[in-house]
């Protein structure tokens, strides 16, 4: 029996006989065969009571009966009177001084039963033994002691006695106590008492043990589970597992019996176990321990979950232990404090009975797969942040190991796949800060190696394994040993299942709160991408499991480290890696950028990466192959995504450069074939100013990425010329969308932007089977035609071939757009004079003070000069330029707005020979078409703004990006402000030419004309008030003076506001100016 724990401290009323249990060394409790025989004096005393008479045995088991009834645990031998009694002790030889213990008269009582023939008094004398007190230990253990006994040869009897009394007074006894009150105390170990009983009848039963066992198991797991529990319960249970243990190992057919009740034993025991308290004081854990790989060698073998539970309870009972050198400390009080020797021994002695259930377990099971599942429930121990814990665990696995590599052979050929992830939990731990946690680690790996080739009976990579791992021994005192002789074994020796497991456990690592793990853990995949460890088949669980881990990595030089891998994994697999990474989600999520950008530390991998993008945009299913359920895994819809982002990434902005023509016409050609699917929801809905983060529908990626193809690559003035034109507009529906292909080619033309990259994809695209790219092509080639620079970029032959082949086309448009090619300037230089002699007889008709439609001229007027193109219309230009400059205050609404239109155009078609002079005409516009932005027409307005960003282009302002986004997207009096500004500031020494400009329109018959200038006069007023002393001549203040002087009797209550808000102003510049001259 095993000694009664009360809180884990051994109570003051310990039988003799859990005394001596305690002392067993480990391998006597359950493994050495126990002794069947009785005393030595057994044999002369059963002769004995065989030779007495009826009258004498019922007057021996009286006398024996009354004095165990005594509550004294020892009685002195002159009180014993019976002469029958005396004879019986005859043969034992006893000192007549010493006492005669309790434990003598059960022993005797349980012979004379079990030699007693009438039936009825055996059953009377164990009902009456049953019934009494269970308090003490000595009691409990005397009972059992004579049920055992007396089972010998009433077998039956005593279990029906058993049940009876169990069933009566023990069931009565459970359900009687009232809530609030004590139960009865004869009662309260009862169950102990049967638990205690079992156990002696299986000791005693010998060979008729097996027909009995099952119900031996099964009641002794009910008493345990009614009855009261305590620690001497507990105990009670333990020592009759451990009888009933020591009488199977007896019995030579044990091993042929299939058990049924041995699962709900273990599950006592493991009751038992979690109940104990984190500190050692016994051998209770041991012996614990040791009863369940004595159950485990039994049949049938238990099933993976029983397994499960054991493994689980008993690593953590012996785990969660306080670190060895703090066991003592953490004892409670006792009264007499133990020797910190005895604390350690307990500890040794149970974690080698830790080892020996592991080594049990796969005794029973000699496989890979077993060991794969021994070790996974060490796992969250392998994890944990205690470092007295995971050393327990290492030496657990490294004893695990190398019992298996000395003793075992495994027989069944396996390679279970979670061997890896093992493996990589055992790698993550070589650079602990515990000596011993680095070296067994290493040494566990490498023993597991050894284990995978004796799998594949390779005898030399065997040798080769060993002496790494020798080597590996003698140096681990090193923290940081190389690690690449192993990387490259794992890499030889692992299947691609098990190193992909390895792989996605070293990325888990990344994301430890410990910054020595997660070094470790990226510099060995570091060290597995750059030796080219990973194939083609691993790629896509890498990426997935990098993808999860890496916005969870705590430290930046840990994710400079991955990101440097995911460039090199790129390197190797860049088809794979790409594919993988449109999978990962919506490229619009934050979490893809850094593999992206990771991607584009190479300048080679990065464009690779683009020409995969860009082939990935071309797989377009036709729409008879597409579902709604499918559009969002299309191919090109991720490429698409992707493409968006990556022009915002900074990384990939030279390479997006380079590979502007070809994006260009990919994004095109997608746009096209979205309208063909119908896939334009939210296409016109779409908000610029609305900053929260939201999902764009393919179409309007589509849109958006095209613009943000030009803002990115510098090339804004483009983008710019599109949105004050609102040209991006046009791409928001089918009808219109050729004509913002057009418009956009003009104005790439216009800027040469790319003109010679897009020109040559275009001719590729007009070879293609597709007609989407035939019309894209032709659109951009016809529309290149009036660039000046298009002969560097191709001869009239190649464009005339090209054209021809365009006639060639069943599309109507791509026919008639070649057509219009082919009868250009360019393919036809003799129109040149044609077309100048035609716009000469409009210019006359134009230039009459009352032309007829004269809006029908303009338009013709700017057909010609976009026919001509480069040629250029020489010295018409200026007069061109000065008319409609005059035209710019027409009371009509449509012709203010055309002849606005038609001066930007005017301004770029004098040639190089009048560039100068069109650039002194553009200044003079610029303060009418600055007021003009107050137009109450908003066409006007619109057309207003392109031409005013024309010719600050033309003017070569500094601020030019800048006063593009105030005329697109400001709004108020802040826009108008910086408006103003750029253009004062761009104009150094002209503030006085503006304000001359600027006054004539105080009386204008337009309202807002004459508000605005109202308000840029009283800026330069008051801004540049010292530049307009300096610059401003006598002459020049009368002829302000007359139109600052008519604001004083003016109708308009602000012109009356503004006089006398700025006489005072006027008054002292006019002084001022006098002064000086």
């Amino acid at each position: 029996m095993v000694a009664a724990i009360s809180n884990g401290v051994p109570s003051a009323y310990r039988s003799q006989m859990q005394k001596n249990l305690d002392k067993d060394t480990l391998d006597r409790v359950v493994i050495v065969e126990p002794s069947c025989d009785g005393p030595p004096w057994e044999p002369v005393m059963v002769r004995r009571i065989q030779a007495m008479s009826v009258e004498e045995r019922t007057s021996v088991m009286k006398t024996v009966r009354s004095y165990i009834e005594v509550p004294r645990q020892v009685i002195m031998k002159e009180q014993v009177s019976d002469t029958s009694f005396q004879g019986l002790l005859t043969p034992l030889n006893l000192d007549p001084m010493e006492p005669l213990e309790k434990m003598l008269f059960f022993y005797i009582y349980g012979l004379l039963l079990r030699e007693c023939a009438v039936i009825e008094v055996v059953s009377s004398h164990l009902v009456g033994l049953l019934q009494l007190s269970h308090q003490m230990s000595s009691q409990r253990e005397g009972i059992a002691l004579t049920i055992g006994i007396a089972s010998i040869s009433h077998l039956e009897k005593v279990w029906t006695v058993m049940e009876h009394v169990g069933h009566t007074c023990f069931l009565r006894w459970s359900f009687a106590p009232i809530e609030g009150q004590d139960p009865d105390i004869h009662w309260k170990w009862f169950g102990s008492t049967s638990l205690l009983c079992y156990g002696q009848i299986a000791i005693h039963t010998k060979e008729h043990i097996l027909p009995w066992v099952d119900n031996i198991a099964s009641r002794m797991v009910y008493y345990f589970s009614c009855s009261y529990c305590d620690d001497i319960l507990k105990s009670s249970f333990l020592s009759a597992t451990i009888m009933l243990l020591r009488a199977l190992k007896r019995e030579h057919s044990t091993w042929n019996y299939k058990f049924t009740q041995i699962p709900e034993l273990v599950q006592c025991l493991l009751y038992i176990i979690e109940k104990e308290p984190n500190y050692l004081v016994s051998l209770f854990r041991q012996k614990i321990i040791l009863a369940i790989v004595g159950l485990s060698n039994l049949r049938p073998q238990f099933k993976p979950l029983v397994k499960s539970k054991i493994l689980e309870t008993c690593l953590r009972s012996m785990y969660t232990l306080p670190p060895t050198e703090k066991l003592k400390s953490c004892l409670p009080p006792m009264e007499s404090e133990p020797d910190i020797s005895d604390v350690t021994v307990l500890y040794q002695k149970s974690m080698h009975a830790l080892n020996l259930l592991l080594q049990n377990f796969i005794s029973e099971n000699e496989s890979l797969d077993e060991i794969c599942f021994l070790l996974q429930h060490t796992e969250p121990w392998l994890m944990s942040d205690s470092s007295h814990e995971r050393k327990r665990v290492v030496q657990s696995i490294f004893l695990l190991l190398r019992h298996v590599v000395e003793n075992l052979k495994l027989t069944k050929e396996a390679m279970p796949s979670e061997l890896g992830h093992q493996i990589g939990l055992l790698m993550l731990l070589w650079w602990d800060q515990d000596k011993v946690i680095r070296s067994h680690s290493r040494q566990c790996v490498y023993l597991l190696l050894l284990l995978l080739t004796q799998q594949k009976d390779s005898v030399a990579e065997f040798m080769h394994l060993n002496k790494l791992k020798n080597y590996e021994a003698k140096t681990s005192r090193e923290p940081e040993v190389k690690f690449d002789p192993v990387v490259k074994a794992l890499n030889k020796n692992l299947t691609m299942a098990q190193h992909t497991q390895m792989l996605l456990t070293l990325l888990q690592g990344l994301c430890s709160h410990n910054h020595l793990r997660c070094e470790l853990a990226s510099q060995l995949l570091l060290t597995i991408f750059e030796n080219n460890f990973i194939k083609s088949e691993q790629v896509a669980e890498t990426i997935h499991g990098l993808f999860q881990e890496l916005p969870c990595i705590m430290f930046k030089n840990i994710q400079k480290t991955m990101i440097k891998a995911v460039t090199v994994l790129g390197t190797q697999h860049t088809q794979e890696t790409v594919a993988v990474m449109l999978s990962l989600g919506h490229p619009s999520e934050r979490q893809l950028i850094p593999l992206w950008k990771a991607l584009a530390n190479n300048q080679q991998l990065a464009r690779k990466v683009v020409i995969l993008l860009y082939m990935k945009l071309k797989l377009r299913p036709s729409r008879d192959l597409i579902t709604i359920n499918t559009r969002a895994e299309l191919f090109s819809l991720l490429a698409l995504g992707t493409i968006y982002e990556l022009l915002y990434i900074r990384e990939y902005k030279a390479t997006v450069r380079w590979a502007f023509a070809g994006i260009l016409l990919g994004l095109l050609s997608q746009l096209h074939y979205l309208f063909e699917l119908d896939m334009v929801e939210d296409l016109s809905d779409y908000q610029e100013d609305i900053l929260e983060t939201r999902f764009l529908s393919p179409c309007r990626t589509c849109l958006e990425a095209l613009k943000g193809l030009f803002w990115t690559t510098n090339y804004w003035e483009v983008f710019a010329y599109l949105k004050l034109m609102q040209g991006w507009e046009l791409f928001e529906r089918m009808e219109t969308y050729t004509e913002g292909v057009t418009l956009l080619a003009r104005a790439m033309a216009h800027y040469d932007c790319e003109v010679k990259a897009v020109l040559g994809q275009a001719f590729i695209s007009l070879k293609s089977p597709e007609e989407r790219d035939n019309i894209i092509g032709i659109l951009l080639i016809t529309e290149f035609l009036h660039s000046q620079e298009i002969t560097q970029y191709a001869s009239r032959r190649t464009m005339g071939n090209f054209l021809n082949l365009g006639l060639t086309k069943s599309n109507q448009l791509v026919r008639a757009l070649s057509l219009k090619g082919l009868s250009s300037v360019q393919m036809c230089p003799k129109k040149v004079a044609l077309l100048r002699a035609q716009l000469t007889g409009m210019l006359e008709s134009f230039l009459r003070p009352e032309p007829y439609d004269i809006l029908g001229l303009m338009l013709l007027l700017g057909d010609i000069l976009r026919s001509l193109g480069s040629q250029g219309i020489g010295p018409a230009s200026l007069k061109m330029a000065q008319h409609l400059l005059h035209l710019f205050e027409d009371d009509r609404s449509d012709v203010r707005g055309g002849a606005i239109f038609l001066y930007g155009d005017v301004i770029h078609s004098g040639g190089k020979k009048f560039h100068q002079m069109l650039q002194c005409h553009a200044f003079q516009a610029l303060v009418p078409l600055l007021f003009h932005m107050a137009d109450s027409c908003p066409k006007v307005v619109m057309k207003t703004k392109f031409t005013f960003f024309r010719c600050a282009i033309l003017l070569k302002w500094e601020f030019r990006k800048e006063l593009f986004s105030r005329l697109a997207w400001g709004q108020g009096l802040g826009a108008e402000n910086d408006i103003f500004i750029y253009t004062v500031e761009s104009n150094f020494g002209n503030y006085h030419k503006f304000l001359m400009q600027a006054v004539r329109y105080l009386e204008s018959h337009d309202p807002n004309l004459k508000f605005i200038a109202m308000k840029f006069i009283g800026g330069l007023l008051q801004d540049y008030f010292t530049d307009l002393c300096f610059y401003l001549k006598k002459n020049d203040m009368k002829f302000l003076g007359k139109y600052f002087e008519s604001l004083k009797e003016d109708k308009d209550s602000r012109s009356r506001r503004f006089y006398w808000n700025f006489l005072e102003d006027f008054t002292e510049l006019t002084h001022y100016v006098i002064m000086n001259s």
